[in-house]
Parts: C-alpha cells; structure tokens; sequence
C-alpha cells in the first residue's frame, strides 16, 4: 500500500504528524512570548489607602473629649496637656475593640486593654499601638497610622 493510499483513508503520517506537533509548539511558543511583551504595557501597580488622613483643627477636641474614627480605626483622646491617639484594631485578630470605663475590650475574642492600650487579660499579643499625630501644612491635625509612637506620647497643642 503507498502513502497516498493511507493518506486518502484519513491516516497521517508520522512526517505530517510531527511536523504539525512542532508548528503547533512554535505558535504557542511565540503566543507566550507576545502574551508577556503586552504584560509590561500595563503596570502592575497596587493602589493602598493613604496611611494618614485629616482630623480636623485642635478646635474640634476640647479637653476630655475622645473621638473615634470608625472608618480609619483610631480613638483621638484630648486632654489637659494635649493629643493622643491609639489604633482600636485588637492586635489578636483585627477587630474593633471599644471603649469601656476601665479601658478598651474587644467584643470578638475578649481581650481586655487598659485606659493606656496594655494588655490586661484575653489572647491579644501586644498592647494597642499609640500612632503618631502631627500637624499638616494647612494648619489641621493628621493621625498617621503606620507611625508607631512610644506609649505617652502626646501632640501638644500650642
């Protein structure tokens, strides 16, 4: 029987058939390629949420006034000898803790912080952080919350 009878039946050659199997490898081959030359004309950038934000003028946080910012999870405390403000982020999981008369509790887990963020009793690892305040060119007051500050520290306000 010739290869063109086998050919007619419907059968391929081993020829036929490699030559398409190496085709078929080429064309994924420059497919990949090409697929990775228009990866780099759009950037891969993550865009993050700003770590400081606005909390308005020293005017809007008389003395013993605390005022939390559910959207950026910080407490902004005011007293007599100035500004502070600690994250409300529990350090065990991530939830919102609130404030009681004695402190701070989480209503997750129950971890329990005192009035300064120390952990008193429950699972949390470390004590809430203190994070920076700082004034703004415009003259308002902004909380940066990847600015870790030593427990105490306090914004005075001039």
């Amino acid at each position: 029987m010739s290869s063109e009878a086998q050919h007619k039946d419907g059968v391929i050659t081993r020829r036929e058939f490699l030559n398409a199997a190496a085709a078929g490898a080429a064309f994924l081959s420059l497919a990949a390629v090409f697929a990775g030359l228009f990866r780099f004309l759009k950037p891969k950038v993550a865009y993050e949420e700003a770590t400081k934000f606005k909390i308005g003028t020293p005017d809007n946080f008389p003395v013993g006034v605390v005022t939390k910012f559910d959207e950026k999870g910080v407490f902004v405390f005011s007293s007599e000898d100035g500004l502070y403000a600690i994250s409300c982020v529990c350090t065990h999981l991530g939830c919102m803790v609130a404030l009681t008369d004695t402190g701070f509790a989480c209503p997750c887990h129950g971890s329990m912080f005192n009035k300064n963020g120390k952990v008193v009793g429950g699972p949390a690892p470390r004590a809430l952080p203190w994070l920076q305040i700082s004034r703004s060119v415009d003259g308002s007051l902004e909380v940066d919350t990847a600015m870790e500050v030593s427990a105490g520290t306090l914004f005075k306000i001039a």
